[in-house]
């Protein structure tokens, strides 16, 4: 019996895509500088947000100075607008409530800057669903080292054969295997289903309902 769900954020418990390219467009355009559409900025997240910052760069533009820079403006207007448009996916609360009444322990593991992660999860989410959320700390590498998932085992007591790992991307596969991890494919993220295929997850799902019938 599974005892803790570990879960990305973006793309996989809310769809953010919206706020986190409006924040760099909007940097972007104050610069002049090409800007890129939502389905764009699908393949350019999931490694943390000043990896978002390099790979929306000109090329020729990505430098220590430039990134460091560019990552501090996209910040500011992430953290203005980080609520705007960004929403649970469907279906999502039911899955929670479910797993909550089966005690469940459920946690938030996101490459998203920590305070970003934990301002979205209790603007979006009622206080008590997950027992920790943390997102990108200084001095904590992000996934896929499984660095992040290490600390939440330790904090809940609870081994990696009675845990799983919801994600959305390549990035969240190798993150649970690297922690000796069971991992759920979320299709409906900002992937799909080919990448996770790829990548080895364990189970893949379609609708977040689906994640009911792994712990019943």
């Amino acid at each position: 019996m599974y005892k803790l769900l570990i879960f990305d954020l973006d793309g996989t418990l809310v769809n953010s895509i919206s706020d986190l390219g409006d924040s760099v467009n909007a940097v972007l355009e104050e610069e002049k500088l090409p800007t890129f559409d939502y389905e764009a900025y699908k393949h350019m997240v999931g490694n943390g947000t000043a990896k978002l910052i390099e790979r929306a760069l000109p090329e020729k533009m990505r430098t220590d100075d430039n990134i460091r820079e560019f990552h501090r403006r996209f910040a500011q207007q992430y953290q203005k607008r980080c609520l705007d448009k960004t929403r649970p996916y469907e279906g999502i609360d039911k899955a929670l409530t479910f797993l909550k009444e089966r005690s469940v322990k459920l946690a938030v593991a996101s490459n998203k800057p920590d305070e970003f992660a934990r301002s979205i999860v209790s603007g979006l989410f009622d206080e008590g669903v997950f027992d920790i959320v943390t997102g990108k700390r200084e001095g904590v590498p992000t996934k896929p080292d499984p660095a992040i998932i290490n600390d939440i085992l330790s904090k809940t007591g609870v081994s990696p054969d009675e845990t799983l790992i919801a994600g959305d991307s390549d990035v969240d596969v190798y993150t649970a295997h690297n922690a000796g991890i069971k991992c759920i494919g979320c299709e409906w993220g900002f992937r799909g289903r080919e990448e996770l295929e790829q990548a080895g997850a364990d189970f893949i799902i379609s609708r977040p309902e689906e994640l009911t019938e792994l712990f019943r």
